[in-house]
């Protein structure tokens, strides 16, 4: 039984806009979660990263693909409504699991999350993909922020990496500059969360989040699930994240022993 209903106007939201707010769905899931976070951050994985340069105050941990050794994040993909609740948003009769993401910002953390699309760190594309945006504790300014209607952009926004916001792949002019969408006065989705509440987006939705200047952490916690016309696409480099030695050819759905279908089939 889905925990929440997903009715045929957030559907609708989220093919128009790229983004929808879907409150409350996840609120048995926080401790679960919260205790996940916990663990990850005393046990980072290979992939950890610390997104501060020095000099700079506060803390901007994230870590990725750790759901397959940390029980509660394991629980969650499988025991929660989270995959049901993407296949209905993605009008999919599947959600294939591809990975987590844990995003920590302390107080006092200036450094804001860069405008991005997820879409072109990774190594697979489709019209059905989604992510959730899933805050721990209560968020106000330091909310995810969306620009509505940027996943049916013509081209590719210009992945960079986070630290030092140098380009990704060599391929620059294949890509779009990173805009600003404040300055440019582009329609940004923005909402105050609190925890159980979610933000639904798709890895083409062109997204950030301002530095943390509250007293409290931000702690997020993102599940990036698939669709049924998801496939494995070739990228001029290594992609994020990674996944070395995956084996899989252009055109092909993603290998199941490594992402596996958690709804439907």
């Amino acid at each position: 039984m889905m925990a929440t209903e997903i009715s045929d106007k957030q559907i609708a939201d989220y093919k128009r806009d790229g983004a929808v707010l879907l409150k409350a769905v996840f609120r048995d899931q926080v401790e679960q979660l919260r205790a996940g976070v916990a663990e990850n951050m005393l046990n980072p994985g290979p992939y950890a990263a610390e997104n501060v340069s020095p000099g700079e105050q506060g803390r901007f941990f994230d870590d990725y693909c750790n759901w397959t050794r940390i029980e509660a994040f394991d629980a969650f993909v499988r025991e929660s409504a989270a995959a049901e609740i993407a296949a209905k948003l993605m009008q999919s009769e599947t959600a294939q699991m591809f990975h987590e993401h844990v995003l920590v910002k302390e107080p006092g953390t200036a450094k804001n999350t860069p405008w991005h699309q997820d879409s072109p760190y990774y190594f697979v594309d489709g019209e059905q993909t989604l992510s959730f945006w899933c805050p721990l504790d209560s968020v106000n300014e330091a909310s995810l922020r969306c620009v509505a209607g940027s996943h049916q952009w013509p081209r590719p926004v210009l992945p960079t990496r986070w630290l030092n916001e140098d380009n990704f792949y060599p391929n620059e002019e294949d890509y779009m500059p990173v805009p600003d969408p404040d300055l440019e006065g582009m329609p940004i989705l923005q909402w105050s969360l609190e925890p159980g509440d979610a933000v639904a987006f798709h890895f083409r939705t062109l997204h950030g989040a301002n530095g943390n200047h509250s007293e409290t952490t931000r702690r997020a916690f993102s599940l990036r699930l698939l669709g049924d016309d998801a496939r494995y696409i070739e990228r001029p480099g290594r992609t994020s994240p990674p996944f070395p030695d995956h084996g899989m050819s252009a055109g092909q759905r993603l290998r199941e022993d490594w992402f596996p279908v958690v709804f439907g089939k």
